[in-house]
């Protein structure tokens, strides 16, 4: 892996622009290595692991701020966690998983640039069937790529009023530690193995995520850094379509 210290200089800026969001960067971490040409058996267990820590202190954030909601968290979740297990344990070609992760990356973006919409003065109820449907299938896809499905879960929220952006973000939050949780579950049960540098990677990235989780919480997100996220992100899309 060529230019290493780059990625770990980078690591901490993706962190906080995602913990500041309410997310774990699953999606910027994948970003990145595709851009340094990580191999794709590495890619999935490292944004994992690193989403695990960073959206963790996200939601820790955001429950202090009293923006977390129960009743939306637990109808995504049920479904969502076994099925980011099975996710975990399937192991699809190098090539297709790049092109899944474009696609996914694409929803990252759309979210960076606030295309899913503004807040609304009141929300809906969600009703427990499409929240067990919406939860499993982003579970299962959270755990088939590597993420923990918080680009799909908050723009599904929003879309259809069953929270604001504070309430997503920390209900997103929660969901990403859960189901980043199942699929990293699945990844070792497959016989994956964590290289030792993950975890310096983690330090790195814990440091951002510190910082964006707080600011996000209380002050909201930084909309130029979020841009130029997007455009980062538009970069490495392009890169796993075309090369």
């Amino acid at each position: 892996m060529e230019n290493i210290w780059y990625f770990v200089a980078l690591l901490p800026v993706v962190s906080f622009l995602y913990s500041a969001v309410g997310h774990g960067g699953a999606s910027g971490y994948l970003a990145l290595m595709a851009l340094f040409a990580f191999p794709p058996d590495i890619m999935k267990p490292t944004a994992l692991l690193l989403n695990i820590f960073v959206s963790g202190i996200s939601f820790y954030f955001y429950y202090k701020a009293g923006f977390f909601r129960k009743k939306l968290f637990l109808y995504f979740a049920l479904s969502s966690i076994p099925l980011a297990y099975l996710g975990g344990t399937i192991n699809i070609d190098a090539t297709l998983y790049k092109k899944i992760l474009a696609v996914l990356l694409l929803f990252a973006i759309l979210k960076m640039v606030d295309v899913f919409g503004k807040d609304l003065q009141k929300n809906r109820e969600i009703q427990l069937l499409p929240g067990l449907l919406i939860g499993g299938a982003i579970g299962f896809f959270s755990g088939l790529i590597g993420i923990g499905g918080g680009i799909l879960l908050t723009p599904v929220i929003l879309l259809l009023h069953w929270g604001n952006m504070k309430q997503a973000a920390a209900v997103s939050a929660l969901f990403i530690w859960v189901n980043s949780i199942a699929g990293m579950a699945g990844q070792i049960n497959r016989g994956v193995t964590l290289n030792s540098d993950m975890f310096y990677w983690v330090l790195v990235a814990v440091l951002g995520g510190v910082a964006g989780g707080f600011y996000g919480s209380r002050k909201g997100s930084n909309k130029t850094l979020r841009y130029v996220l997007a455009f980062v992100l538009m970069i490495a899309c392009v890169k796993l379509v075309f090369v």
